[in-house]
C-alpha cells in the first residue's frame, strides 16, 4: 500500500500561515467587537428615542418618517449632501475617482450609477490594478536598490573608520579582493526599519496637513494615512470633498503627492514585513521539525542528514555538500544509506546554474553592479518567484537564506 508523502516546506508554510491568519482574524474580531458593541447599541438606542421624540412633536408617523429616511440613504449613496460638495463627476473629480479604482484604495463615495459606467469600470479597472500593481513591484525594487546603496556606502565608511579599508578605495572590479565586502547584502531588518520610519514621516507630515485644511482632529488625520496608505478605503474620511478649500489648487496637488507616496511607501513595506513574517513561519516549521521527529532527528544526525533540505538551510547545504558528497562511492549507496529518493548530488545538479545566479544577483546588488545576467536554466521561469516576494528574495541578505 502506498503511503502519503509527508506535508514539504511550502505546503507546511501555508498551512501554518492560514492557521495563524485564522487565529489572527478570530482575535481581532473579538477585540473590535467589545471595543464597538457597545458603542453601536448605545448610538442604535439614542437614535430611536430621537426618532419618536420627533414623530411625537411634529405629528408625524414612524412609517412616513422611515420612508423619508430612506429617501434620504439613497441621496446619500448618490453624492448628495446637505452641505455644498465638490462635483464627483467633473474631471478632477472623476480623476480622483480613477485613482482609488487603479490603487484599490475604493472609497466608496464616489459610484458609476449608469449602466455604461458599470460595465467600463470592469474593463478599465482590470487593466489598470494589473499595471498599477506593476507599478508599486517596480517601485520596490527600486527604492530597495537605492536604500542598498546608500547601506553599502555606509558599511564601506564603517570599514574604513575601523581600518579593514584602504583610504584610496573605490568601488569597481576591486570589491570582489576585499575579504570584508565580498559577499555584503543589505539586512531586511534595516530595510524595514528605514521604510517603517519613512512612512511614519509621511504619515505625520500629512496628517499635520489634513488636520490644518479639512479640519478634522489629529487622530482621526492619522486614522485616515493608515486607511488610504493601506488601500483599505473604509470611506468615512474623504479627503478633498468640500466645494472650495484656501489655496485650492496646491491642496489638491499635496494631497495626490502625499496619497501616491504613501502607498507606494506602505505596499513597500508591507512586502519587507510579509518577508519577516516567513522567516518566522520557516523558524516555526525548523522546530516542529525537530520537536515532532526525535527518532528521525537522530537518525538523520548519525548520518548527517545528507539529503535534508529544511527552512532556513537550503543554500548552507550548497556548501556542505561539496565536502559531504566524496564520502560515498555513487549516488545508489548515498540514497540507500540516506533513506532519500533523490541524492544531493542530482538535486545539486539541478539547482546548480539558478543557485550560481541568485548569489551573483544578490553579490552585484550589494556592490552596485548591473544585473545583466541571461544563463538558460533547466527550471521553468517561476523557480525564483514572482512578484515582490522574488524582489525582496533577491536583494535582502537574511531571505537568501530561507530560499
Amino acid at each position: 500500500r502506498r503511503r502519503l508523502a509527508p506535508l514539504n516546506e511550502d505546503n507546511g508554510r501555508f498551512l501554518l500561515l492560514a492557521a495563524l491568519i485564522a487565529a489572527y482574524l478570530s482575535a481581532g474580531a473579538t477585540v473590535f467587537s467589545a471595543l464597538e458593541s457597545p458603542s453601536e447599541a448605545a448610538a442604535q438606542l439614542r437614535w430611536n428615542r430621537t426618532l419618536h421624540n420627533f414623530s411625537r412633536i411634529f405629528n408625524i408617523s414612524l412609517p412616513e418618517l422611515r420612508v423619508f429616511l430612506r429617501s434620504y440613504e439613497a441621496a446619500m449613496a448618490a453624492g448628495i449632501r446637505v452641505d455644498a460638495l465638490r462635483p464627483r463627476w467633473d474631471f478632477p473629480g472623476a480623476f480622483y475617482f480613477v485613482g482609488t479604482v487603479v490603487s484599490t484604495i475604493g472609497f466608496g463615495m464616489t459610484t458609476p450609477a449608469t449602466v455604461a459606467g458599470k460595465v467600463f469600470l470592469i474593463v478599465y479597472g482590470l487593466f489598470g490594478c494589473a499595471g498599477t500593481i506593476l507599478f508599486f513591484n517596480l517601485f520596490l525594487e527600486r527604492i530597495i536598490s537605492l536604500l542598498a546603496f546608500i547601506m553599502k556606502a555606509c558599511h564601506e565608511r564603517q570599514l574604513r573608520r575601523s581600518g579593514l579599508l584602504p583610504p584610496n578605495f573605490r568601488r569597481g572590479p576591486a570589491v570582489s579582493g576585499v575579504g570584508s565586502l565580498v559577499g555584503w547584502k543589505p539586512s531586511v531588518y534595516h530595510v524595514m526599519l528605514i521604510l517603517g520610519i519613512f512612512a511614519i514621516t509621511l504619515a505625520c507630515c500629512a496628517s499635520a496637513m489634513y488636520t490644518a485644511v479639512e479640519g478634522w482632529n489629529y487622530i482621526d488625520s492619522l486614522y485616515y494615512c493608515f486607511v488610504t496608505f493601506s488601500t483599505i478605503g473604509f470611506g468615512d474620511l474623504v479627503s478633498s470633498q468640500n466645494a472650495v478649500y484656501q489655496n485650492q489648487g496646491l491642496y489638491r496637488f499635496g494631497n495626490f503627492v502625499f496619497i501616491l507616496m504613501g502607498v507606494c511607501c506602505i505596499y513597500s513595506l508591507f512586502n519587507v514585513i510579509s518577508i519577516v513574517i516567513k522567516q518566522v513561519l520557516n523558524w516555526v516549521l525548523k522546530k516542529f521539525e525537530c520537536r515532532c521527529c526525535p527518532k528521525c532527528h537522530k537518525s538523520s544526525a548519525r548520518l548527517g542528514r545528507r539529503n535534508a533540505i529544511t527552512p532556513g538551510a537550503r543554500l548552507r547545504r550548497h556548501n556542505m555538500s561539496m565536502d559531504t558528497e566524496g564520502q560515498y562511492d555513487s549516488d545508489t549507496e548515498g540514497r540507500r544509506l540516506s533513506g532519500e529518493m533523490i541524492s544531493m548530488r542530482e538535486l545539486m545538479a539541478s539547482n546548480k546554474v539558478s543557485l550560481a545566479i541568485l548569489q551573483k544577483q544578490l553579490s552585484e546588488t550589494a556592490n552596485g553592479y548591473p544585473r545583466n545576467v541571461c544563463i538558460n536554466t533547466r527550471q521553468n521561469g517561476f523557480s525564483a518567484g514572482v512578484g515582490a516576494l522574488a524582489i525582496m528574495n533577491n536583494r535582502l541578505a537574511e531571505t537568501s537564506d530561507s530560499r
